[in-house]
């Protein structure tokens, strides 16, 4: 140390790295570490204190992840020259001062963003993990059997999903389920124009996928249950469809859930017509209320989803399963586009998901979307909105007076940002004066109950002229 003063763990209890970071944060408070100070070699301070040097290193990550040290290669680690905190304004809401008017930060409530309960940590834990002894090597492409790892602990992660038969012959791993829906498509779609059918709401993804792949995109016509079997059947027939792209277990943006009875019916209808049914299963954060196509019509059911609405988006962690025997194709489809994920990735997936607290954060992270669900329920709920304690988005059909356009407009102003119904539609079809919310739960809990309480008044105030 530059200075006299040395850490002491006896006080701390929990994990020695943290308990290390603490004790450093304290020193750096109450100034017994002054800034620019520098901190010992981790092999030095290991020693004195009878810790590995692992422990050391990540304590000093801890600090410098937080920018309250600065890591300098060749030199070492130093406490950084923090800038001095304002003084408080008394006029600050939140934070933010009163009349800032432009300045004021946006609430985004565009696309759900999980809170941190502890999932954060244990990925960088794991991380250092592997960059320590990588399983697969460094030197190396990936590798079907090097990624078996990786597939298995897949299979374990969706062993009480209603997915049917599955072993880890029929899991790819991808960049996300929006990477998944492409591979899928590759795999299936055939001829110069290929036609998809999507639900006339659905999530934009679908259509840039099939914008990708020359393929023309037909809307089908919804009801309360999801997509209408009757108006199915026309179209594909009418189109000769090779794909339905659905989301029925959350339907994204509407939040609705399609029955299995009328996931049977649409099963049937892609028996009869031949087509295949692509589900998108990325927003589920519980159990499934109902078998998967994969599970109705094993032979053309295919599944996706991924790990960003249940733990984090940042990894891109993604996987599309193939229905039964049709593995082989859609591996060829991932290995001649990308060859297949980083080694290290597929390494952090397996120690991710087969570590048991990944299991219990997932289980937070939902609990706190659902604390997040109520409190919007709590001030929107008399008006006509549709939502799940358990699902990070909600749709919210405006009341008369009100267009999806302006209403976004009007929220916007107020530095509320949301989606309207227009981006989920394709361009003729028909849409309803509705938006999509979605639960950001990374703000400060009494902001998003501030952006509740004023998408309310919006909603009993609208201004003169709106809708004429």
């Amino acid at each position: 140390m530059d200075t006299k003063w040395q850490p002491s763990l006896k006080d701390h209890p929990g994990p020695k790295y943290k308990a290390l970071a603490d004790t450093l944060k304290d020193g750096i408070r109450v100034g017994a570490l002054p800034a620019g100070s520098k901190l010992p070699p981790v092999r030095d301070l290991a020693w004195k204190l009878s810790i590995t040097p692992g422990t050391v290193a990540r304590a000093y990550t801890i600090l410098t992840d937080a920018g309250i040290c600065e890591a300098t290669v060749g030199r070492g680690t130093f406490v950084a020259n923090l800038p001095t905190a304002p003084e408080p304004d008394p006029m600050a809401i939140n934070g933010v001062p009163h009349g800032s008017g432009g300045l004021t930060p946006d609430i985004r409530l565009l696309s759900p963003a999980l809170p941190n309960m502890g999932q954060a940590e244990l990925i960088r834990e794991l991380m250092q993990r592997v960059a320590q002894d990588p399983p697969s090597g460094l030197m190396h492409y990936p590798s079907r059997e090097g990624f078996r790892p990786a597939r298995e602990s897949i299979v374990e992660w969706l062993s009480g999903a209603p997915i049917g038969a599955l072993s880890e012959e029929d899991v790819v791993l991808c960049h996300g389920g929006q990477n998944g829906i492409s591979l899928a498509l590759q795999t299936i779609l055939t001829g110069h124009r290929p036609v998809i059918l999507v639900e006339e709401l659905a999530y934009p993804g679908f259509r840039r996928a099939a914008e990708l792949l020359r393929a023309e995109v037909i809307p089908v016509p919804m009801d309360e249950d999801g997509i209408i079997p009757k108006a199915l059947e026309e179209e594909a027939q009418k189109h000769g469809a090779q794909v339905l792209c659905t989301s029925c277990e959350v339907h994204n943006p509407t939040a609705i859930f399609t029955p299995e009875r009328r996931r049977r019916e649409i099963a049937a209808i892609a028996e009869r017509h031949d087509f295949q049914i692509l589900e998108d299963d990325c927003y589920r954060m519980g159990p499934a209320q109902a078998p998967t196509y994969r599970s109705l019509a094993p032979r053309r059911g295919w599944y996706v989803s991924s790990i960003s609405k249940t733990l984090t988006p940042a990894l891109r962690i993604g996987f599309t399963i193939a229905p039964h025997q049709q593995g082989a194709g859609l591996r060829r489809s991932a290995e001649n586009g990308f060859f297949g994920l980083a080694t290290p990735l597929g390494d952090l997936t397996t120690l991710l998901l087969r570590d048991p607290r990944t299991r219990m954060i997932a289980e937070k992270v939902r609990a706190e979307i659902e604390r997040h669900v109520t409190c919007m329920v709590s001030h929107l709920g008399d008006h006509d909105l549709t939502c799940r304690k358990d699902v990070p988005i909600a749709w919210l059909k405006l009341p008369t007076g009100w267009r999806a356009g302006s209403f976004c407009q009007a929220a916007a102003e107020r530095s509320i940002k949301i989606r309207p119904a227009e981006e989920f539609a394709c361009r003729d079809a028909r849409v309803p004066h509705a938006v999509r919310i979605a639960i950001n739960a990374q703000l400060p809990f009494e902001r998003f109950e501030g952006a509740m309480a004023t998408l309310r008044d919006l909603l009993d105030n609208p201004p003169e002229r709106i809708g004429v």
